[in-house]
This record gives structure tokens, sequence and C-alpha cells, in this order.
């Protein structure tokens, strides 16, 4: 299950509506340079709440209305719950935030394909339920105050809460919840495809949605209704302060309507926006939004370059920075502001799934088709020298779409795995049943002569050799030449060595760097050799799987299937996923899902973190437990009083 809208830095995906924008591959990708040592002595951690998963689950009336729904089990949070154990209930209110964002935008519309959407645009919105960021996979009531559905899973019903409105005053309405469904799945594949089992949205009794699905027994269906952002159907079906209709389907820079905790106050395209709290906001007394919201106002600051938005934050103009560079954490944090206590540092440690990041094939390719070939590039990629070398020996080598967490596969298959592999045995490489998964390894030293020799066998196995010093196709005597399309600059780092083995075998190799917006034209309209790619998965897989490997994915313009695999054993693997019946059975299902991804060899596996490392100027506070699925940032977070310098009476 991943949800739509993102809180914080739960999980980090390129979704059609975030809560905020990161850098490039924040948290994941590696933006660094090599040299320096790292620093003397620990980072100090601060304590996280550890929550074990539900071994199952448990044995609840579902076709009763709650307050919440959980996929693992009975939900922690009780119906007279204040609010939640990790927040801080008396964090004072005020203050601004600034936080630097990549690139630029061109809309406030974050519904469409081809448009820039304004970081931090999801604070205006609500969704029907809202995620708790100490359990694996619950939700408790936002815009609804209860849920139910049939033990069969066939369709769910919401209630609105009497009061749910609008920043005009208009009240929430179930005609809205249905609109807005609608308008999402028409205008962007990522809601097309999750919602596809959603057939039928009507309002049965006066503040009561149904979702009726065409399949029942999809556990997870119920749930992930709950997390669209619902959008008011008045505002977006009328008319402009011109007079002229709004187009749901349509960039814009007309501020949006919003039922949230923020509205948008400000916008300077393609430098910066701005939203304020809204003081009368309906849910602000709600017990999931004790302790929450608590700035007065969010500023996103648009940087070109990410050496000036760390400059930027040095220097006091942004207050808080989520560190992707090893080489930057280990060196570049030596300043006065630090020493003396006014920057601080942590890191925080996170019990979610790192997915898999990675150098991802364009499958489209003829070049790329043969599993051979694939592999090969593997091989020449020498992870070990680049963690050593530029990353301080700080991350580990992926080696799962679901690392750090239960759900990888390790070892050889076995137990309930081991069956659901085996009714597909046809359909999967003989080697899931008779090898694990081993990434090349290297000692390091830059010295990978064995594991080039090894691509150079693979090549050659696959109908590529060397002739002139250029590896060719023995067939029609093309020479193998790739691309990597980047939208980060300093990620060439990384890049530049991996070329330089790759021409070592005769490949001509070229890094394109483009800007964010040519960047992500390329991606949706697949026009692309390589690109660096991180493909987030949550505690609880499910649906969203189909949008990451299904067929229907490969074929459509902007879907996360960026690769464009197609293969009938994932397709099977995928409904087993989406299909659990317990969360043993989840488990094994994507594990074996795991391992027939691996064993399809479609990317060359990076690497991971399972910390977020944080750097915030000290007027900036956070829980001291901070909970165990995400940093809750800036949900959770509060300013401590003391004005930036350019809010200073």
């Amino acid at each position: 299950m991943t949800k739509p809208v993102l809180a914080g830095v739960a999980i980090v995906l390129a979704a059609a509506l975030a809560l905020f924008v990161f850098w490039p591959g924040q948290n994941a990708v590696e933006t660094t340079e090599p040299g320096a040592a790292a620093p003397d002595g620990p980072v100090a951690e601060r304590p996280t709440e550890i929550v074990p998963p539900v071994a199952g689950f448990t044995d609840f009336r579902p076709d009763i209305p709650r307050h919440g729904s959980s996929l693992f089990g009975e939900l922690k949070y009780q119906p007279d719950f204040r609010h939640f154990d990790y927040v801080n209930p008396d964090a004072p209110k005020g203050g601004l935030l600034r936080y630097a964002v990549p690139g630029s935008f061109d809309s406030l519309n974050g519904f469409i394909v081809r448009a820039e959407p304004a970081a931090g645009i999801g604070l205006i919105y609500d969704t029907l339920m809202t995620q708790s960021f100490d359990e694996p996979a619950s939700e408790y009531g936002l815009l609804a105050e209860s849920v139910r559905h049939p033990a069969d899973y066939s369709s769910v019903t919401y209630v609105l809460r009497e009061g749910a409105r609008w920043h005009d005053g208009e009240p929430v309405t179930p005609a809205d919840v249905i609109w807005t469904l609608e308008a999402l799945k028409a205008q962007h594949p990522f809601y097309a495809a999750y919602y596809a089992n959603v057939t039928e949205a009507e309002q049965t009794g006066p503040r009561e949605v149904t979702f009726r699905f065409d399949q029942a027994g999809n556990r997870e269906l119920p749930q992930i209704v709950g997390q669209f952002p619902v959008l008011p159907k008045h505002y977006w079906t009328g008319t402009d302060a011109k007079g002229r209709p709004r187009d749901i389907s349509a960039t814009t820079l007309e501020s949006p309507l919003g039922s949230g905790p923020y509205r948008v106050a400000d916008v300077a395209p393609g430098q910066h926006v701005t939203y304020r709290r809204v003081e009368d906001y309906w849910g602000r007394n709600l017990p999931v939004n004790v302790g929450s919201n608590n700035f007065d106002r969010i500023r996103f600051i648009y940087f070109r370059d990410v050496t000036v938005a760390f400059e930027a934050f040095k220097g006091g103009q942004v207050d808080l920075r989520i560190e992707n560079s090893a080489r930057n954490w280990a060196t570049e944090y030596d300043i006065p502001p630090v020493r003396r206590g006014e920057i601080k540092r942590d890191s925080i440690p996170s019990l979610n799934p790192q997915g898999m990041q990675s150098f991802a094939f364009n499958l489209r390719r003829d070049k790329f088709k043969d599993q051979r070939v694939r592999r090969a590039f593997n091989h020449a990629f020498d992870y070990e020298w680049v963690n050593r070398t530029l990353f301080h020996e700080q991350y580990t080598r992926s080696d799962s779409y679901f690392a750090n967490s239960e759900m990888a596969a390790t070892g050889m298959p076995e137990g309930r795995e081991l069956e659901i592999l085996e009714e597909i045995r046809d359909l999967v490489p003989e080697t899931v049943f008779t090898e694990p998964y081993v990434n090349p390894k290297t000692d390091g030293s830059g010295n990978n002569r064995a594991n080039l020799r090894r691509a150079v066998e693979l090549f050659e196995e696959a109908g590529w050799v060397v002739k002139d010093g250029k590896l060719v196709n023995e067939a029609s005597g093309e020479r193998m030449n790739v691309e990597f399309l980047i939208d980060d600059p300093t990620f060439e780092r990384v890049v530049a060595p991996y070329k330089q083995s790759l021409e070592r075998l005769g490949i001509e190799v070229r890094i394109r760097p483009v800007d964010s917006a040519q960047y992500q034209r390329r991606i949706d309209e697949r026009n692309f050799d390589i690109i660096v790619r991180s493909f987030g998965q949550s505690t609880s897989p499910g649906n969203e799987q189909r949008e990451y490997w299904s067929c229907k994915a490969a074929e459509e313009e902007g879907s996360r299937n960026v690769i464009g695999i197609c293969d009938p054993a994932i397709e099977k693997l995928i409904e087993r996923v989406i299909f659990a019946e317990s969360r043993a059975d989840l488990v094994a299902a994507v594990k074996a899902l795991d391992r027939v991804l691996l064993h399809g060899h479609y990317v060359v596996p990076q690497w991971y973190l399972a910390t977020t490392r944080v750097a915030y100027w000290s007027r900036l506070r956070h829980p001291e437990r901070m909970p165990p699925y995400s940093i809750g940032f800036p949900a959770i977070w509060w300013h401590d009083g003391a004005a930036p310098a350019d809010e200073a009476p």
C-alpha cells in the first residue's frame, strides 16, 4: 500500500501529489563527491519507539462502523484517544518554516501528468483517513468519522464528519468525494491504476459514500479508498474571478480551494510558494490533528543549484535540510553554527522498507531485452569502490526491492514462498529455485577486472562482441551505446566512474543532465536508456504493485512502470500480493515477487540507508521520541518562538 498523498518522508515515491517535494531522490539518490574523512565521533541518535508488527489479522466485525482501519490487526488507538502518542500535544503554534526544493514549478494543480506542481500543494487538502506513524498500516478518520465494509471486502462505506468544510465555508459533501474519484482517475494514470478496481461510488446516506469494487477479497481496497485528497466539486466545476470555467485537466496558478490545515498565501512562479495556517480550520481539534500543523507559514523556496541551496541553509535562509549526501554529512558541517549548537544534526532510524534504488533500464529498447546484457551492466558497476571512496562506507548495497524489511527475499525459497513459486515454476528462470540472488562484489580497491571479464562473457553469450575496441552486436553490427539521463548534475560524480568501466568494455556512454521539467517529460514519454530510479515500498505492499510492474502500466504514459516490465509470472504474483488473506501470506507472496524481480535483472542495484539524516536550525523542534515509520516533517515539528531574520519584528 503506497499512499497517493505522502506525509513527511514516510515513503519517498514519485506520486501525483505530495505534501512537499525533496531534491530528486532525497534520502535515496546520493549526490556526493569523493574525498575527505568522516567526522570524529558518532552523531547522536534520538530514541525511536519500536512497534513490532502484528502477526496476523484479528477477528473483528468489519461491517460495524469504526473510527479507523488496519491491515495488520487491531488498531492501536481506541475511539476515545486524544492524540497520537508521538506528538507533542502542547506544541506551540507559530513561526515560519522555510524549506528548499529543486527546479521550478508551473502549476497549483497537482493532479495532471504534464505539469510541475508547486511543492506542498497537498497541505491544502484533507483526505477521508490519515496515517498513524507508529503503526505499520493503520489509518484513522479525518474527513470521515467512520468506516465499515462487508466481510468479503467487496465495498466500503465512509461517513463524513458533520462540520467538515471547505475554506469558503461550504460543507464537504458525498458529491465532492464521488466527483473527486472520477476526476482523479480520468486525469492521472497513477490514480487510474491505483483505483482501477473501484467501479462505482454512490451516496448512500446524508453524509455517507459507498465505494463498490469489481472484485472481492482485496483487503487493501477499503483502506486505500480513504487516501485520495478530496477536492471541492463546486469550485472545479465553477468559474474563476474572470468568469472563465475552471478545468481540472489544465495547469493553473489560481490558488485552489481546499479544506486542509493550510491555504495558499503567496506564489512567485518558479521561485517560491508560501502556505498560511488556516486559523479556523475545521479539523484543528480532531485527535488525529492534535500536536500537528504547528507552523503559521510554510514556504518552499526553489533553487536551480544544490550547492546554492546548501549555502542558503548554512546561512540561515533555509531552516531544515534532509541530507542525501554522505560526503556533505561527513565533511561539510564543521561550521560555526554547528559548533555553537545553532544547527543540530540527527540521524533518525526508520523501520520502513527501503525499496530499490537503482540504475533502471528501459526495456522498450531492444538492446536491453536480454537479461544477460543487463547482468553484464551490473558486473561493470563497482559499488564497493563507490561506497568506500565517495560515501565513506555509510551505505548498504540494495539486494532487494523490499530491503530493510521482513519481506526481502533471502537465501533459497522455502515454506510458503516456495509453494507459491512452484505454482509458476514454468514461468520463471530455474535460477529462482537453485541460486540465491547475489550482487557482484569487488574488494573496493578500484580493480574490477574479474567482474569486467565476466561482463564480457555475458555480452558474448547475448551476441555482443568487441571489435576494434567497440562492443557491437554480432548479427546487426550495431554498436552498444547508452545514455544516462539525470536531472541532478552532481550525480555525475557517481555515474562518471561507472561510465569509465563501461567504456573499457567498448560501450559508447553519454551522461545527459537535463532540468527537472525535461527530465519528467522524457520519463513520461519513455524517452531514455538508463535513469536513476527509486521504487519505494510501504510496510504493506498491495495494489500499487500493478502500477510498478504490470503489463497494463508498462503501456501507459506517465505510469510508474518506467522499466517496461511485462511478465506473466510477475502478473500472477502481483495478484497474490493483493489478495493475500493474512500477514503471513502477504509476506510470502511479496518475497516471491521480490525474488522473481531480482532474477529478472531489470536494474543495477545501488544502495540504501535505514536512517534519515536531518540537519536543522535549533529554532525548530521535534518530539523527543520519534515515530518509527516517519520523521513526521513538517506535520509534527514546531517553531520554538524565535523568528527567523526576515520575520523578526
